[in-house]
């Protein structure tokens, strides 16, 4: 029953009207024409930009419940098994009390780490390093510890969608620069970068593996970019999760690689990826900028510890032998090999093969990938299966981009990936607003 929430009549009409003064124009701000009431919500609350990884969670829902077999594409939730000495400490945890770590996390972890990065060629000590719940809390503290409202953060596009979150959290302006598909989303020139430094301008962000393009920066592209920094004296924020996932041969070059850029370079890293333990939520972030350190030491002390836990088994994951990167290499290269055959069977599609991480970009013949990517799990279906993707559009910054582009995260094993990128194959001919190319047209492989 609805209510007027001033004086609780039931003749709710008649009982607002007398409650507004002939000189009002507007019902008071709590007046509410519903049956249930709240306070008001803020705009940094609403503003925050959903995931184009998660939000058509509800639409797979559905078609679970209706017996479709959903092929899960769209998020980088890797398969394979977590290492099993890990699996092993995590059984014989022996603890009866489960306490605060020290807010920067463990020190036996924190050296543990600085021997792993230093065997990478990566000179840091365990004070150089804070364990975060997870990578995204470790950019959170960055962001916040090095920017303030309004300031400007460059990030080549497209990025991972949670940049813009994060930044939108900070009150913080990302300026994005526009990679393409075309050049296999390679580094935009430095003269760009240049155009769009400003004042405000107090980093560029990138990841190195790429997500969600698996484009993997050369030796030359990250001086370049420690260059550009020296030269503004602006923050270098490398997101290097992927670092162990490059294939045919490459090698990945990390920001500490380079000269000089110790007050300049921030490194965000985790054990998501690395070692198959997303649900463990431990993360680090990295400088040897020793003032950036004491202000993020304060966020982290803010939010008390990193996850006792997390940190016992990401401690014993630093253990982890070489043969077990050895052979998830191997079978993510194959997977890329198999998907990236497979998707240039489908007439009209451009994709950008990546060098890196587990992730490919690719351009479908269709009207907007979004209606495309809610189609599949609403009105397609082959056989009662069907494909989940992540609209790439989420992935830009810029109004406009990517709207035909989806992302694809080879984390299934072979014979899975074989069937899904049937059903995408199917599914891009059974779309009713799939563009009709001539028989001429030439698949575009990058």
């Amino acid at each position: 029953m609805n209510l007027c929430v001033l004086c609780g009549s039931k003749n709710l009409t008649s009982e607002i009207n007398n409650h507004v003064t002939p000189t009002s124009t507007k019902l008071p701000k709590f007046v509410q024409l519903k049956s249930t009431i709240m306070p008001v919500l803020s705009q940094k609350g609403q503003n925050m930009p959903a995931s184009p990884i998660r939000k058509l969670v509800p639409y797979a829902d559905q078609a679970k419940k209706k017996g479709v077999k959903v092929y899960h594409l769209n998020i980088g939730q890797p398969d394979i098994k977590t290492p099993e000495n890990v699996l092993k400490a995590i059984k014989n945890i022996d603890l009866d009390l489960i306490a605060y770590s020290p807010s920067q996390g463990y020190e036996s972890y924190r050296k543990k780490l600085a021997g792993y990065y230093q065997q990478n060629n990566i000179d840091i000590t365990a004070d150089d390093i804070i364990v975060t719940t997870g990578g995204s809390e470790a950019l959170a503290m960055a962001i916040g510890s090095i920017a303030d409202p309004g300031d400007e953060i460059i990030i080549p596009e497209p990025f991972y969608a949670n940049y813009n979150g994060f930044a939108k959290q900070n009150a913080v302006n990302v300026v994005p620069i526009h990679s393409s598909i075309d050049e296999n989303f390679a580094l935009p020139p430095i003269t760009e970068f240049e155009k769009l430094i400003t004042p405000k301008t107090r980093a560029i962000l990138y990841s190195n593996p790429g997500n969600p393009t698996g484009y993997v920066y050369s030796k030359d592209e990250i001086a370049q970019l420690r260059d550009i920094a020296l030269k503004h004296d602006i923050f270098i924020i490398a997101d290097e999760v992927y670092r162990e996932f490059v294939y045919d041969g490459g090698q990945h070059h990390s920001i500490l690689h380079q000269d000089g850029m110790d007050n300049h370079a921030i490194i965000i890293d985790s054990v998501s990826k690395r070692y198959s333990m997303c649900g463990a939520r431990i993360g680090t972030l990295i400088s040897k900028n020793k003032d950036l350190m004491q202000a993020a030491i304060k966020f982290a002390q803010a939010r008390l510890s990193p996850p006792t836990l997390g940190q016992i088994a990401s401690e014993a994951a630093v253990d982890t032998p070489q043969s077990y990167f050895d052979d998830v290499i191997t079978e993510y290269k194959n997977r890329r090999d198999t998907l990236v055959e497979k998707l240039n069977e489908i007439d009209g599609i451009k994709v950008a093969e990546p060098k890196g991480a587990f992730y490919v970009i690719a351009e479908l013949p269709i009207d907007n990938a979004e209606k495309f990517a809610q189609w599949l799990l609403e009105e397609f279906n082959d056989q009662n299966e069907t494909v989940m993707v992540a609209p790439a559009a989420g992935f830009y910054s810029t109004a406009g981009q990517g709207t035909k582009q989806i992302r694809i995260a080879y984390v299934l094993n072979q014979k899975d990936l074989i069937r899904a990128s049937e059903l995408l194959k199917k599914a891009v001919a059974a779309y009713p607003h799939t563009e009709k190319k001539p028989t001429s047209f030439a698949n575009k492989k990058i």
